[in-house]
């Protein structure tokens, strides 16, 4: 604590053992950065960035750990020293009753799980969420155990009906001692929404997790920050309560030879009812520590291969690359391959890619009929028929390099300190043309080449489906203009093309998996 008063880290929540801080490292400000006051070292869930208290002044201030040393004791003993914070379990009897209770077992925490979901519903609204925004079918929304949080007055109701039948609540992560004394549950007002249950390999239910109708946010957040949309059922802060632990969601196969993983049981829900494939499922992709125990299991069982689908965010946000790294070393340890899985840009998760592709299925076919009759590559054009020659140009993917503005817009790029695309990060994925009747004008054209260049592609397209951060050129003889792909819309650019590679074969990219 004297190393965050000393760095000013802001501090977002308060707990008995841990403070919460926005992160000085990274930059994000959603009070990422746990700092663990009995083991005094800190971690950044949002960077991957974690160590000692030398550690963490070291880095902040970019010198060494021994610099750090001098510099603290020369505050702390010569400076004048008088820190301002006050430790909660020390001064805030409130924190001080909230003595933690002692996990209860598996089956325990299981069996709590099921009745209290079995005493809850789906509110009308959130089962047509799951029907029409997430494709999920009645029977599946019911053999996922989806359910709708309870209102916060019956909280200790249910808690009371649980206790009356037999269940066991204390020990269970959500549950809690009030100020009357009284067992009660962690639900309130303002987290209200779609109950997420995480099942284990085992088919138990292990933690219980919030789709948040209204996503939290601090008083201090900026208006376009999107806030906290998941929430885990937990109590730690609460007297007799416990942490959720971040379990691990399975869904699908203990045997099977292949197995994805990716963030969140929802996603990974839906992505299974979609594919067809096993899949396993981390709260967060930095939290793979609890992946440990379960890669373990499923070497043991068969599994020989990993397929990592992570959000495609992963190419751009430095703490999903690194939760994504670690992921690669758990597989390797337990001897099975890992290969990365990357889909359509335009979509952030798997579930959505998938979605979009099965509700696309007719209009892809349109398309095609479309694509024939308006427009259509070079050697196809008729008499009456104009062409336009234009090539795409994509970022270099790697699984080690991150670009922080990947699959983003024109303000992510300039944010990255870039007056320009870097083309020397790009290749060249497409050089061919398309025919059109009529006039188009600029923008209808780029429209009409993203509309192409999406899921499906021409003959010879080398490239993922066109999306933000790639370059349109379209040129001719004459001349030649650059744009860059937005998320609504393209923006006329600078580009400097020889410094792109050339066309790269397919072959030439083995972390671009496709799902088969």
């Amino acid at each position: 604590m004297d190393v965050a008063e000393l760095l000013r880290l802001h501090i977002r929540r308060r707990s008995p053992g841990y403070i919460y801080t926005d992160c000085p490292l990274c930059g994000d400000k959603r009070g990422k950065m746990c700092l663990n006051l009995t083991k005094n070292v800190w971690y950044s869930n949002c960077c991957g960035n974690h160590g000692g208290m030398l550690a963490l002044y070291a880095n902040v201030q970019r010198i060494s750990n021994a610099q750090a040393y001098q510099e603290i004791c020369d505050e702390l003993l010569n400076g004048g020293f008088a820190p301002s914070y006050q430790i909660p379990e020390c001064t805030n009897a409130a924190v001080q009753r909230a003595v933690q209770s002692e996990r209860a077992s598996a089956r325990t925490i299981h069996d709590t799980y099921s009745a209290l979901l079995s005493m809850l519903t789906l509110t009308p609204a959130h089962l047509q969420h799951l029907r029409t925004k997430r494709g999920l079918t009645d029977d599946q929304i019911r053999q996922f155990g989806f359910k709708s949080t309870p209102p916060a007055y019956l909280c200790r109701t249910i808690t009371t009906r649980l206790i009356d039948q037999g269940c066991t609540v204390q020990g269970v992560p959500g549950f809690f001692v009030d100020d009357t004394g009284k067992w009660t549950v962690r639900y309130f007002k303002r987290t209200s929404g779609i109950i997420v249950p995480y099942f284990g390999v085992d088919g138990l239910i292990q933690g219980l997790q919030t789709r948040l109708d209204v996503p939290l946010k601090d008083k201090d957040d900026p208006p376009d920050k999107a806030g906290t949309k998941y929430l885990w059922l937990a109590s730690a802060d609460k007297p007799m309560g416990v942490s959720s632990g971040s379990p691990v969601h399975f869904i699908g196969d203990p045997h099977a030879r292949v197995v994805y993983v990716t963030e969140g049981a929802l996603k990974a829900d839906i992505a299974h009812a979609l594919m067809g494939r096993t899949f396993a499922a981390t709260g967060g992709a930095g939290c793979t520590s609890q992946l440990e125990e379960l890669f373990a299991f499923l070497s043991r069982n068969g599994t020989e291969e990993i397929i990592e689908a992570n959000d495609m965010d992963k190419f751009s946000n430095q703490g999903v690359g690194r939760g994504t790294s670690k992921l690669y070393m758990l597989a390797k340890k337990h001897g099975m391959a890992c290969r990365r899985l990357s889909w359509n840009p335009n979509y952030k998760g798997i579930d959505d890619w998938q979605l979009a592709l099965r509700r696309r299925e007719n209009e892809y076919k349109e398309r095609e009929q479309m694509n024939m009759k308006e427009v259509c590559l070079s050697g196809n054009c008729t008499s009456n028929e104009t062409h336009q020659r234009f090539r795409v140009y994509q970022l270099i993917l790697s699984t080690v390099k991150i670009i922080p503005f990947a699959f983003k817009g024109i303000d992510a790029l300039y944010k990255a300190d870039y007056k320009r695309p870097p083309a020397a990060d790009y290749q060249l994925v497409y050089d061919g043309e398309v025919c059109y009747s009529g006039e188009l004008g600029e923008q209808d054209m780029l429209e009409r080449i993203f509309a192409l260049c999406n899921d499906h592609f021409p003959a010879g397209y080398e490239g993922r489906s066109l999306s933000p951060s790639d370059v349109v050129e379209l040129y001719d003889d004459n001349s030649r203009r650059y744009f860059y792909c937005n998320p609504r819309g393209f923006v006329p650019i600078s580009f400097s093309p020889l410094l792109a590679k050339p066309i790269p074969s397919r072959t030439s990219q083995p972390d671009a998996v496709s799902p088969g």
